[in-house]
C-alpha cells in the first residue's frame, strides 16, 4: 500500500468483512502498511498504492463504471508509482463488458520510431551492453498510455478524460510521502538519475542522495500536463509543446556536463508521436477445467504463454495430486511454454505468430509429453506450433535471451455491473531510461530494449515502427459467461509465472485468492535454475522439488499481483500484495458489515 498519510482513511473502507461461503477468504488481510483483502458490494479495486485505490473507488461511487476507475488509478500510479509507469510508456488493457458479456483488449504498446533498425542497438560490430542501451534515447518507445487511457474511456468508459485525470492533478500538485520503497527504487537508479538535470530536481535532495523517507514529493510539471491533457485529450500529448519536448529529450538527451556515462541519442520524430494508435484487438482465450481464461495477445506473450501453459497442466489432476507434484508440473509446463515463447512471440504485424497452434490442445500435448517426473535441462527447444495453425509460416528461431524483471504495475477493478478491467502498464525497468522530460514531469520509457536487439533475425527483432515483444498478462477469467476472477502483476518476464502460479494455486490447489497473492513464489523461464522467494526454501515441497532435479536461485521477490474475484450474489473480494513492493492497497465500494 504507500502513503501512510491516508492510512486511516483506508482502513476505515475496507474494516468490515464477513465470513463467505467458501471458497472466498473471510479475512481482511492487514499488512504491514494496511488492508490488502476487502469485501463487499457495488464495486472493487485493488492496486500497489493506497491514493490510487481510494481515487477508483471514489470514481465507482460517484457513478463511474470499472474503466473509469482503471483509469483514473492509472493516472495518480502516474504520480505516486513513476518509476513503474506513467505517461511516458504503454500498456495492456483487458475489459469484460457485463453489457453483452464480452471479453476485449486494448494494445498500448510502444512502438519503435520508424527510423530504427536491426542494428540500432549495435556498436562495433555487436550489441551494446544493457545499461548503454537503457540509458540512452535509443531506448525510448512511442509512449502508448495517453492513447490508451482515451480510447478506453471512449469506448467503454463514461467520464471524460478530463474528469479522470483531477485525483491525479491533485496529488501531483499537493504531494505524496516518499516511502522505503520510493527511496530504494531512487537509490538504485542514483548513478544515472544525477546525470540528468530534470531528474535530480525531481528526484534526488541537492546533496544527491533520494529524497528522504517521510518527506512529500510533489510534482507540479507533471499536474501541468495532465491539465494539458484535460484540456486538449491526446492530441496534447502527441503534438504540440510535450512532443516537442519528448522528442528532444530522445534526439537530445538532457545530460549534464558533468556526467559520467554516454548516453546515446536517439531517432524518434514528431512524425512518429503524431502516427501512434493504440488498437483494440481480441483476447487470446483457452478453456481450463470448464472455466474460460482470457489474456492478451500478440505483442504481448502473456496471454500466449499462460494460456499454452494451463493447456498443458489440463492434463493433470492437480487437485489431487501432492502440492510437490503439482508444483514440479506446474514448473514444467512453464519451462517448455517459454522455450515456445521465445521462439515464436512478436508482434504480428511484422512476424506471423502462430498463436491458434500455441494455444491448441493437440499442441499442449506435444509438449507434455516431454514432461516427466524429473525436471528437463534448459534450456528446451521450440516445439512446432505451426501443423496446428490454420497457416504455415518461416519456422523461428530459438533463444533464451531474458532482460530480467522490469518494474511496471498492475491495476485490477470490477464495478456494481459486472464491468471488470485488469490492466498493466509500465515504463520497462526501474525509471525506464531515467529521463524525465524537462518542464513535463515525467519519465521516458526504455521499452525498446524488450526487443532482442542482440539479434539481427529474430522475429522480436528491432524494426521501424514496430512494438517490441512484452510479459504483460492481465486476466479475465469467466463461469459460465461471468466473471469470476481478474488478476494480473508487474514484474518483467516473471509477470507470466505469477499469474500462472496465482491461477494454479487458486483454481486447482485450494487457496484462496489473498492466501494465491501472498503464496511464496518460483518462476522457471526455460532457464538452468529456477528462481525463488526466500520464503519459498522453508517450505517442505523446496528439498522434493530439489530431489526431482529442479535446483534453485533466490531473488528477494516476484511480482507485487492485485486481484479481484467475484463470489455469491452480489459480493466482491479485492486483494493485493500483503508485503511485496511495501504492500498493496484493496478496497471497495461497500464493505461488508
Amino acid at each position: 500500500m504507500r502513503h501512510p498519510v491516508v492510512r486511516s482513511i483506508a482502513v476505515a473502507l475496507v474494516a468490515g468483512v464477513v465470513v463467505l461461503a467458501p471458497p472466498i477468504a473471510a479475512s481482511a488481510d492487514v499488512g504491514p502498511h494496511g488492508p490488502a483483502t476487502a469485501t463487499g458490494s457495488g464495486g472493487a479495486a485493488a492496486t500497489v498504492d493506497t491514493l490510487a485505490t481510494q481515487a477508483a473507488v471514489d470514481t465507482m461511487r460517484g457513478g463511474g463504471n470499472a474503466v473509469d476507475a482503471a483509469v483514473t488509478a492509472a493516472a495518480v500510479l502516474g504520480v505516486t508509482e513513476p518509476f513503474s509507469c506513467g505517461v511516458g510508456g504503454g500498456g495492456f488493457m483487458v475489459v469484460y463488458r457485463a453489457s453483452d458479456g464480452k471479453v476485449t483488449t486494448i494494445d498500448g504498446r510502444e512502438r519503435a520510431p520508424a527510423a530504427m533498425r536491426p542494428d540500432s542497438f549495435w556498436e562495433g560490430g555487436s550489441a551494446l551492453p544493457f545499461d548503454d542501451a537503457r540509458f540512452s534515447g535509443l531506448s525510448v518507445g512511442v509512449p502508448g498510455t495517453v492513447d490508451t487511457w482515451a480510447d478506453a474511456l471512449s469506448r467503454y468508459g463514461t467520464i471524460p478524460l478530463s474528469a479522470a485525470l483531477r485525483p491525479a492533478i491533485r496529488v501531483a500538485r499537493n504531494g505524496f510521502v516518499v516511502d522505503q520503497t520510493f527511496f530504494d527504487q531512487t537509490q538504485q537508479n542514483v548513478d544515472y538519475f544525477d546525470d540528468v538535470p530534470s531528474t535530480a530536481a525531481l528526484y534526488l535532495d541537492p546533496d544527491g542522495t533520494p529524497r528522504d523517507v517521510g518527506t512529500v514529493l510533489r510534482n507540479p510539471d507533471l499536474a501541468s500536463t495532465y491539465e494539458r491533457l484535460a484540456h486538449l485529450g491526446p492530441k496534447g500529448f502527441y503534438s504540440g509543446a510535450v512532443a516537442d519536448a519528448l522528442v528532444g529529450t530522445v534526439q537530445h538527451p538532457p545530460i549534464s556536463p558533468t556526467a559520467n556515462h554516454t548516453w546515446r541519442p536517439g531517432v524518434m520524430t514528431a512524425r512518429d508521436l503524431k502516427a501512434y494508435v493504440a488498437p483494440e484487438r481480441n483476447p487470446t482465450r483457452v478453456g481450463y477445467r470448464g472455466l474460460d481464461v482470457y489474456g492478451m495477445g500478440p505483442p504481448s506473450s502473456g496471454g500466449s504463454t499462460v494460456g499454452e501453459a494451463l493447456n498443458v497442466l489440463e492434463g493433470y489432476p492437480l487437485s489431487t495430486m501432492t502440492r510437490e507434484a503439482a508444483l514440479h508440473s506446474y514448473l514444467e509446463a512453464s519451462r517448455f511454454s517459454f522455450a515456445d515463447r521465445g521462439a515464436y512471440l512478436a508482434d504480428p504485424a511484422y512476424f506471423d505468430v502462430p498463436l491458434k497452434g500455441l494455444l491448441s490442445d493437440d499442441f499442449a500435448a506435444t509438449r507434455r509429453a516431454f514432461i516427466t517426473d524429473t525436471a528437463a535441462r534448459s534450456p528446451v527447444a521450440p516445439g512446432d506450433p505451426y501443423p496446428f495453425n490454420d497457416s504455415g509460416g518461416a519456422r523461428a528461431q530459438a533463444t533464451t535471451t531474458d532482460k530480467g524483471p522490469g518494474t511496471t504495475t498492475h491495476i485490477t477493478t470490477a464495478d456494481a455491473a459486472g464491468d471488470v478491467v485488469s490492466y498493466t502498464f509500465t515504463i520497462e525497468s526501474t525509471g525506464g531510461a531515467g529521463m524525465v522530460v524537462p518542464g513535463f514531469g515525467f519519465l521516458a520509457n526504455n521499452e525498446l530494449t524488450d526487443f532482442n536487439y542482440d539479434s539481427l533475425t529474430h522475429p522480436n527483432r528491432v524494426q521501424g515502427g514496430k512494438r517490441p515483444r512484452s510479459s504483460i498478462s492481465p486476466t479475465i477469467v469467466l463461469r459460465d459467461g461471468k466473471p469470476l476472477l481478474a488478476v494480473g502483476s508487474p514484474g518483467g518476464s516473471t509477470i507470466i509465472t505469477t499469474v500462472l502460479q496465482i491461477l494454479v494455486d487458486r483454481l486447482d490447489l485450494g487457496q484462496t485468492l489473498p492466501q494465491a497473492i501472498a503464496d511464496p513464489r518460483l518462476s522457471q523461464r526455460n532457464t538452468a535454475t529456477t528462481q525463488v522467494e526466500p520464503a519459498f526454501l522453508e517450505t517442505p515441497e523446496a528439498s522434493s522439488l530439489q530431489a526431482r532435479g529442479h535446483t534453485f536461485s533466490t531473488t528477494p521477490e516476484i511480482g507485487a499481483a492485485t486481484g479481484i474475484e467475484f463470489a455469491a450474489g452480489d459480493q466482491l473480494q479485492a486483494a493485493a500484495e500483503p508485503v511485496r513492493r511495501g504492500g498493496g492497497s484493496a478496497m471497495v465500494v461497500n464493505p461488508s458489515p
